[in-house]
């Protein structure tokens, strides 16, 4: 092997100019997004309900065989205060039991309400037909609609604040980030990798939204306007979504509405999945976005990640032993892409850090596994892409076609 295997593979230093001139606009993009992290709105603090806000939001909780997740967060929305008028509880036929904890928590708080949804319509995905029908249901007098997920738990006073800065701010619809709680080893390693994922493609909670079809978005806790939801039609507009969530924001957002996604780690904790097969398998495959964005969209947003994020685990240690192995093939080209790519892992360590105040680990075992979860970041990218190739034909228990 010559020593100089710049001049012997000549190709090393013009693949590594063409990765680097692809690399820098990337990340440019990449560190716009990332600055707006000091000037993003300041995470949601707990409120105490104004008289004005008596019985102005209605909750809608959709539920399918989530018995063993729905008590905190009843117990959560039982704790909130008279700004609440309502709670729906919207249920699909459960078989594990649902409709029978349910059924106990609404002998003790009058607010609370069960509905079992009509059969699931040709063309409409579980999620978002249970939030119609629960919409649908709702008390005209209320103010606000509030869907908010079964595995999560509200903190006092979470309802009273949305709904109090929404009116400030004079906002339409806004959804929040919430605190995750992480468990096993396994989760703590690949979770912050894919959560990494959105704020790379859509900057920190609380920054500016920009274009309609840059919105973000979370289900887990989503409150709307009434007015709005009924100017909608519902939820007819993200029937067929996976990801409902962000489809409905995202047109919303076309239509001209105020539309915001906050921090909201203070009011709001959710345990979504039970170790890394099921974050794996349940997640990553929601987290292209593909049902919200066209698929010029989807692929632009991969082949983001995967050259900021995925790659530079790749290159740093791939160009550290080229050059250990072949002094002689240490180019300015390679040099510069070996620099590029170390400064990425740099900002992504540093954002593991800045993202440790939206995880509880306190009752993770496994929670030294979450400073690990950079190294995650390869599988993160290819986990979106292999969602990116097809659209999911199993769901919560339904089966669709594909």
């Amino acid at each position: 092997m010559p020593a100089d295997v710049a001049v012997s593979f000549p190709w090393l230093s013009a693949v590594a100019v063409l990765v680097f001139a692809v690399q820098v606009p990337m990340v440019a993009v990449l560190l716009s997004r990332l600055m707006q992290g000091p000037f993003r709105r300041s995470p949601l603090t707990p409120a105490a309900p104004t008289l004005d806000q008596l019985g102005s939001v209605s909750v809608v909780v959709p539920t399918l065989n989530e018995a063993s997740r729905l008590r905190p967060c009843l117990e959560g929305l039982g704790r909130q205060s008279y700004e609440l008028r309502e709670v729906l509880v919207v249920d699909s036929r459960s078989t594990d039991g649902t409709q029978a904890l349910v059924n106990d928590y609404q002998s003790y708080d009058p607010r609370l309400r069960l509905l079992e949804d009509d059969p699931l319509p040709q063309g409409w995905v579980g999620r978002p037909w249970a939030l119609d029908y629960g919409f649908r249901h709702t008390a005209a007098a209320s103010t606000w609609v509030l869907g908010i997920d079964a595995d999560t738990q509200p903190q006092p006073g979470l309802v009273a604040a949305l709904a109090q800065a929404m009116t400030a701010e004079g906002y339409d619809l806004v959804s929040l980030a919430p605190r995750f709680i992480l468990k096993h080893p396994g989760e703590c390693w690949l979770q912050p990798a894919l959560l990494i994922t959105l704020v790379y493609r859509f900057g920190p909670a609380g920054s500016p939204s920009g274009s309609p079809q840059r919105v973000m978005a979370n289900g887990q806790c989503f409150m709307v306007r009434r007015s709005l939801l009924e100017q909608l039609d519902g939820y007819r507009s993200a029937s067929a979504s996976f990801c409902d969530d962000v489809t409905l924001a995202r047109h919303a957002a076309a239509l001209g509405a105020r539309v915001g996604f906050w921090d909201g780690s203070r009011l709001l904790k959710v345990r979504m999945y039970d170790g890394m097969a099921e974050t794996w398998r349940e997640w990553g495959r929601s987290l292209d976005l593909k049902d919200a964005a066209s698929r010029a969209q989807v692929w632009w947003d991969l082949a983001f990640l995967a050259l900021v994020q995925g790659l530079p685990w790749l290159l740093v240690p791939g160009l550290w032993l080229v050059q250990q192995l072949w002094p002689g093939s240490w180019s300015l080209p390679l040099r510069l892409l070996w620099g590029l790519n170390l400064g990425l892992v740099a900002v992504r360590v540093g954002m593991q850090a800045a993202i440790a105040s939206a995880y509880d680990l306190k009752a993770a075992p496994g929670a030294w596994a979450f400073w690990l979860s950079p190294l995650a970041d390869p599988a993160a990218v290819v986990r979106i892409g292999l969602s990116s190739l097809r659209r999911p034909t199993q769901w919560r228990g339904r089966q669709y076609s594909s």
